[in-house]
Order: structure tokens, then C-alpha cells, then sequence
């Protein structure tokens, strides 16, 4: 029994030995056929682009949400009840139009009695004149006579600057847009009756940062686009610019657009500072980039190998990336398969 064990034992390490060496012999026969020649060289296969110098057109657009060219509370400048109210909810109002009317009837008959008063001192100021030119009478008395005239002449015009302030009028041409008061309540001094809505114009505040705001000035136009009207431009107006900046070096810049009651406040826009400029520079696409702007290098290509180039960056355009250091105009630079080289790799260029 312990024979016939030894002897299948046997045969299974032999039968393992055979398929060992017969693995091996297959394994050496492929290593054989892959085997490069040894003066043939693998090339990486890349694409590339030229770094060019081309116009710059500056790309500088802001968002934000339009507000009114001008708004304002209708305010009651005296206390008492109101008796007529001239304005609704959405009403068109010109500036200087009488919107509220306070009662006034007492100071009416205030000054009825204060212009009474006027009209006889006004007559003894003249009868004390013709007395003291004929010594009948002392200079104090023509002078008290003259300052109780000239008194009541100024109450006479407070009470009708009084009588005016119960007349509230438009501070501003526009729309009504709230409406506090109905006739009869009672109002005090400084109470807000209503506000007005100037969009006859429409303005957008931005902020703009420090390298930007210098390429703008007031009374430069601008191009104004909202989702609201996606095939449709407004033409804007810098009116504004800041002449100091915030702790973030961002500049306030105020745009100003004739609406023509087209757009409402409170729309998103995008306001494009954009143009043309005389300048130049060197540009490549952004995807040459290898690592981020703060730690920038492309691989350049000479002759069949490249070459890690660390660069200086500028501003972008778009796809486009500026360059300010490290390259030269001509020169080419990886845009594809960078993640397989490394310095002095050979690479094959393909369109």
C-alpha cells in the first residue's frame, strides 16, 4: 500500500516538472517575439501648438441686478388729517404734482387774523411816520410800531409756508410703487405715505478690480445683456467710477441705461466692458498647461525629444492663456498627452 502511494506521488511531481518547463519555454518564445530591436526607440505620441503673439481683446464682464435711476418716499412735511389722497397704486406722477392734501382749515384762519394784523400796523407804521415828522410823537414809538409790523409780517409767511407743507407734492417724476395712506388717517411729521419709481432709466453697480479699472473711464459705452431678452443688447454708460477702492482692491463702477420701460429693476444683467486694444502678446491654449496658474510649465518640443519649461502667465482670453515669460514666439508646446512625459521623453507629433 505505502509502494503504490510513492509511486502516484512520483508521477505527479513529474507531470508538474513537465508543465513547468513547457510554461517557461512558452514564456521565453513571446519575450523573444516582443523583444524591440535594440536600436529602436519608443516615441510618445502628442500634439501640439505654436506659441503665437496675437491682438488682445480684452474679455471684462460683470453681472449684476439693475436698480432705478432714482427713488423716493412721498413724506408729509406737517401733521394732521388727510383729506385728499391723488395717486393709486401704479400711477404715472410728474415731479412738483400735489399727491396728498393735509386739512389746513385752522391754519387758514390763522393767517386771515395774522394779515388783518398786518394791514393795521402797516397803517400805524405810516400815521407814527407823519406824527414824528411833526415832533408828535417819540422815535421809540415809531420804531416799536415798525418791529411789531415786520413781526407779523414774517408770522404772516410761516403760516403760509404752513399751509403750503399740507399740499405733498412729487419729489420725482416716475411710478407709484407703495401706497401707505388712504384719506381720513391721521399723518404726523415725516410720516412715508408712498414711493416713487424713476426707470426711465436704470443703473447697475459693479465691482471691478484693480487691474481692470484703470482701462475704464466715465462716459464710456458699455453692452448690456439679460437672459430676459436673449437676442436682444442694451447699449450702457459708465457714469461712474469710484476713485478708491475697497480693502479687496475692487472698484465700485456705476452703469447707467435709458430703458424706455423696457427692463424692470431688480433684472440680472451682464454688463461686457469688452474691446479691442492696440497691445500684443504672447499667447498659448490653456491646456498646454501642465499644473495650475500658481505653479504654471508646459513640455516645449526640440527636435524629437521635449523640454519641461517653467512660464509666467498673464491673463486669459478665453481658451487662450497670456504669456509673459520663458517662451518665444515659434516655439512649440505640448496641448495633448502630457500626462505620459516627462524630461527629454522622444514624442511623435500627430495632427
Amino acid at each position: 500500500m505505502k509502494r503504490s502511494t510513492i509511486l502516484v506521488t512520483v508521477a505527479l511531481l513529474g507531470i508538474a516538472a513537465l508543465i513547468g518547463i513547457k510554461l517557461s519555454s512558452n514564456k521565453k518564445k513571446i519575450d523573444e517575439k516582443n523583444k524591440l530591436p535594440a536600436n529602436t526607440t519608443v516615441r510618445i505620441p502628442v500634439t501640439v501648438a505654436a506659441v503665437e503673439e496675437g491682438d488682445v481683446a480684452t474679455q471684462l464682464v460683470k453681472t449684476g441686478n439693475l436698480i432705478p435711476y432714482r427713488e423716493a418716499d412721498i413724506t408729509a412735511a406737517a401733521a394732521g388729517k388727510v383729506t385728499k389722497v391723488n395717486f393709486e397704486l401704479g400711477s404715472s406722477v410728474r415731479q412738483g404734482g400735489t399727491l396728498v392734501e393735509v386739512d389746513s382749515k385752522l391754519k387758514e384762519l390763522s393767517l386771515e387774523a395774522t394779515q388783518l394784523n398786518v394791514e393795521k400796523l402797516r397803517k400805524d407804521v405810516g400815521r407814527y411816520s407823519t406824527l414824528y415828522a411833526g415832533n408828535a410823537t417819540t422815535e421809540i414809538q415809531v420804531n416799536e410800531t415798525k418791529y411789531n409790523f415786520d413781526n407779523a409780517q414774517n408770522q404772516a409767511a410761516q403760516i403760509k409756508k404752513q399751509i403750503e407743507d399740507t399740499y405733498v407734492r412729487a419729489p420725482i417724476s416716475g411710478r407709484i410703487v407703495k401706497k401707505n395712506i388712504e384719506p381720513g388717517e391721521f399723518v404726523n411729521l415725516g410720516t412715508v405715505m408712498g414711493t416713487i419709481l424713476d426707470i426711465s432709466r436704470l443703473k447697475v453697480q459693479v465691482l471691478v478690480n484693480e487691474k481692470d479699472v484703470y482701462s475704464l473711464h466715465e462716459g464710456q459705452s458699455v453692452n448690456v445683456t439679460t437672459d430676459v431678452f436673449p437676442d436682444k443688447s442694451f447699449t450702457g454708460q459708465i457714469t461712474y467710477v469710484a476713485p478708491q477702492g475697497n480693502d479687496e482692491h475692487n472698484y465700485p463702477v456705476e452703469i447707467t441705461i435709458q430703458n424706455g420701460n423696457v427692463l424692470k429693476a431688480g433684472t440680472f444683467v451682464r454688463v461686457d466692458f469688452s474691446r479691442k486694444s492696440n497691445q500684443r502678446a504672447l499667447q498659448i491654449p490653456r491646456i498646454a498647461l501642465v499644473e495650475s496658474l500658481k505653479n504654471p510649465y508646459v513640455y516645449v518640443v526640440e527636435g524629437s525629444a521635449v523640454k519641461q519649461r517653467k512660464i509666467t502667465v498673464g491673463r486669459e482670453f478665453g481658451d487662450q492663456i497670456e504669456v509673459l515669460g520663458g517662451l518665444s514666439a515659434g516655439e512649440k508646446v505640448v496641448t495633448t498627452g502630457q500626462i505620459n512625459l516627462s524630461e527629454g521623453i522622444q514624442v511623435q507629433v500627430t495632427k
